[in-house]
């Protein structure tokens, strides 16, 4: 019994969520029956228990069927707090070390994803009350802060503040606190793929360095 209390605890969190957030919904069974952002975030909750228990073919197995349903892939390993709403939803994709908090707003095309280097880690943390927009990418194992707005088609790749909104490819903080922080300037803005080649360069200079070092003292 209590668990058949605490799963329809959780529905009925989610259902209020979608109508606080969604003007379009009309009633709790529209919501229930064709809402697949709702649906996809039930299964995760799902496969997610079975991801905990170590019950990992079970977990992924749920997380694929949700996704053929609904268009939207989760990880069954992410971490999603109470309250998210994915909006439309198809293609939205989830990484297994991502972390959502409360009352997240997610819209259709997000992908919250690793760059394909780093590991353990991999994928952004959002905070609570946080807006991703419509094909934004986050990418990497950085925190989003409380309250913060992603723009849609924002590709960003660094750390965003709470209360900040982020827009551009790649993205730069516009607003903090509601007050503007720069002009949006759609012709100075930084590389993403140079300033890694940079860092890269770096590393590597670092190492022969050291390297050097080593081999003078032989």
């Amino acid at each position: 019994m209590n668990i058949i209390n605490s799963i329809i605890k959780t529905i009925k969190e989610e259902v209020r969520s979608v109508k606080e957030k969604d003007p379009a919904a009309k009633s709790t069974l529209e919501i229930l029956f064709n809402y697949s952002g709702l649906h996809a975030v039930l299964f995760h909750r799902a496969a997610h228990w079975f991801y905990n228990k170590k019950f990992y073919f079970i977990a992924r197995t749920i997380s694929q069927f949700s996704r053929l349903v609904t268009g939207i892939e989760i990880h069954p390993g992410a971490k999603i707090g109470k309250g998210l709403l994915i909006d439309h939803g198809s293609g939205v994709v989830i990484g297994e070390t991502a972390e959502i908090g409360d009352n997240c707003l997610i819209y259709q095309g997000v992908t919250l994803g690793g760059t394909g280097k780093e590991h353990g880690k991999r994928h952004p943390t959002l905070g609570n009350n946080v807006m991703v927009g419509a094909g934004a990418r986050v990418l990497g194992p950085f925190k989003v802060g409380d309250n913060a707005k992603i723009a849609a088609n924002a590709v960003v790749l660094e750390e965003v503040p709470p209360n900040a909104t982020a827009v551009g490819v790649p993205a730069r903080i516009v607003r903090l606190k509601g007050k503007r922080v720069q002009d949006l300037d759609q012709v100075h803005i930084p590389d993403p793929v140079s300033q890694e080649l940079c860092r890269q360069r770096m590393k590597i200079e670092l190492l022969e360095a050291q390297l050097k070092l080593l081999k003078e003292k032989e």
